[in-house]
């Protein structure tokens, strides 16, 4: 059976992989701009992550883990911009596939996720300090 330990620390797992999701969801924000320096080449490409759960032998429970990075492989998207040093023979020029709705979205969720497992180690603490109190 978990005790209130176990939980701070599946809580503290979680709270650890959405930090890792908000590093990965700042980088795209602030490369979405970033195109090739050479005709046709590729601009930045978004990064994705995603998770998985992972028994802790040692300790008995499952925490959630970062499964692996990735890029998101759908299409650049092309801006006419003949003057451009990355423009292609046509005049257009990649731009990453960067959605910076996507992105804000998916940094609120992120957000809302860690907060939340904050909330679970605090309310933790207090059930401990409870029955510390009632010990005494």
């Amino acid at each position: 059976m978990p005790d209130i330990r176990d939980s701070m620390i599946i809580a503290g797992s979680g709270m650890k992989v959405q930090s890792d999701r908000l590093r990965i969801i700042a980088q795209n924000l602030a490369n979405a701009d970033s195109v090739a320096l050479t005709p046709g080449g590729d601009p930045y490409r978004r990064k994705t992550i995603t998770f998985k759960n992972v028994l802790d032998r040692e300790m008995g429970v499952s925490k959630v883990d970062v499964a692996r990075y990735g890029v998101d492989n759908t299409p650049f998207r092309l801006k006419y911009d003949p003057g451009h040093p990355a423009a292609n023979a046509e005049g257009y020029v990649k731009m990453p596939n960067v959605s910076s709705i996507i992105e804000i979205v998916d940094m609120r969720e992120a957000q809302r996720a860690y907060e939340a497992n904050l909330n679970v180690i605090e309310v933790s603490k207090a059930m401990v300090s409870s029955t510390l109190q009632l010990i005494r």
